[in-house]
């Protein structure tokens, strides 16, 4: 680990807390907006402790993942569409809040709360098991296929895993209508797994042969 790293890993972090708190408190018209603290805590500890493992036991992944340039023009289009999703979102939850449009009962956020979690348990599986995961598709020098643990179920257990991260997020935060905006997730992904699948299809060995192994993509049993 290099401290260009370390400091690049710490700013970013930074700067994801300060954004989500701006996006959401500011809407809100208030610091006084409990789910909006549960969510800043549901998604922040678990991703500063996930941080710090990487950072100590796999920089290289570290650095992999916060390498957001995405190198295919059609996959940036998705990158900036899922960011545009976000900024809508969060804010729109703020407002939500301020002005009681589409609020939702406090259970619902709670059973959000935990399906968050475990999917972010998913998600740190996922990560151990493959080190090659970066945030851009590419085929790294050595890279080779993963077909074991989560990847005997679908091809794309991180992708599975985001589903329910981001579509948890809205309903963490108590907004029906912030929800309505996440739902153009799912399309993003099958999207960007098309176009991730193409280039595995054609650059990564053996990725062809698990395409057969392995049926699905996302979900067992649907895609």
């Amino acid at each position: 680990m290099t401290k260009k790293l370390f400091f690049e890993a710490i700013l970013k972090f930074l700067l994801g807390v300060v954004l989500v708190g701006v996006l959401i408190f500011i809407p809100a018209g208030t610091l006084n907006y409990l789910n909006g603290w549960l969510f800043m805590v549901s998604l922040f500890i678990p991703m500063f402790i996930a941080g710090v493992v990487m950072m100590v036991k796999n920089p290289k992944l570290l650095a992999s993942r916060l390498d957001a340039k995405e190198k295919m023009s059609s996959q940036g289009v998705l990158i900036k569409l899922s960011g545009l999703m976000f900024i809508v979102g969060f804010v729109l939850a703020g407002l939500d809040y301020r002005f009681k449009w589409l609020e939702l009962p406090p259970l619902v956020s709670y059973i959000a709360i935990a399906v968050f979690l475990l999917s972010y348990v998913v998600f740190a599986e996922v990560l151990r098991e493959n080190t090659y995961l970066s945030r851009t598709i590419k085929v790294e020098e050595g890279q080779t296929v993963v077909d074991t643990g989560l990847y005997k179920i679908v091809r794309h257990p991180m992708y599975t895993a985001t589903l329910f991260l981001f579509l948890s997020m809205p309903l963490i935060l108590g907004s029906l209508i912030a929800f309505f905006v996440f739902l153009i997730y799912p399309v993003i992904i099958v999207f960007r797994i098309i176009g991730e699948e193409r280039v595995l299809t054609n650059e990564l060995n053996g990725y062809k042969e698990y395409k057969t192994k392995v049926k699905y993509r996302l979900i067992p049993f649907i895609w």
